[in-house]
């Protein structure tokens, strides 16, 4: 699937065990659901950097989708959305971008065109590689560390059995949300997953 019309939608995440149940993976979990959903596994390309599965989402015949998650941790996630862009001939405004948002109360989710990085190591990759930030974001909120805690301390912090009760929900709503952006366009994203 190398043709320019397909949509890129993209995980950020940390590899590996260590980081799996974390604030930090909504965005891979989420792409993971997308992919469980379509029955499209996602299957380890070294070449592309990436886990990737080829999809269509939304009914029949469905808009032609690459799911991806980058081997790379989220400061170093540039590199491969870049790559799988091009290989896949996938402009930014055809690129989704799904990552955990500390700004944002657990559970929340917006989805947004552009912006600057906040702050997020993985979106501040993402523009590097690319040299633009105009592309599709689909925020999921994660809260606002407690206290003093260090904001890197809180997103590499495994979820509490609570929390992941909550998260698994969202992540539904999230992948909910993703695809609707895809299919249906970004007014109607926001007019109806924007919380």
């Amino acid at each position: 699937m190398t043709s320019s019309d397909a949509w890129l939608v993209v995980g950020l995440r940390n590899p590996g065990p260590k980081y799996a149940d974390t604030r930090h993976n909504v965005g891979g979990m989420v792409v993971e659901t997308l992919a469980a959903r379509v029955g499209a596994p996602l299957k380890a390309n070294r070449r592309r950097r990436a886990d990737v599965a080829e999809a269509r989402l939304g009914d029949q015949p469905g808009v032609r989708t690459i799911l991806a998650l980058p081997h790379s941790y989220m400061n170093e996630s540039g590199g491969p959305v870049a790559g799988l862009c091009a290989f896949y001939k996938v402009p930014p405004e055809r690129l989704v971008v799904v990552h955990d948002e500390i700004d944002l109360p657990l559970g929340s989710v917006r989805v947004k065109f552009g912006g600057g990085d906040n702050g997020h190591n993985g979106l501040r990759s993402v523009r590097a590689s690319l040299g633009t930030g105009d592309y599709l974001r689909v925020r999921f909120g994660v809260g606002r560390p407690p206290g003093r805690m260090d904001p890197a301390a809180y997103v590499l912090k495994s979820l509490s059995a609570a929390e992941r009760r909550d998260v698994d929900v969202e992540v539904e709503r999230v992948a909910d949300a993703v695809e609707a952006l895809v299919v249906d366009g970004l007014t109607y994203a926001q007019n109806t997953y924007n919380s």
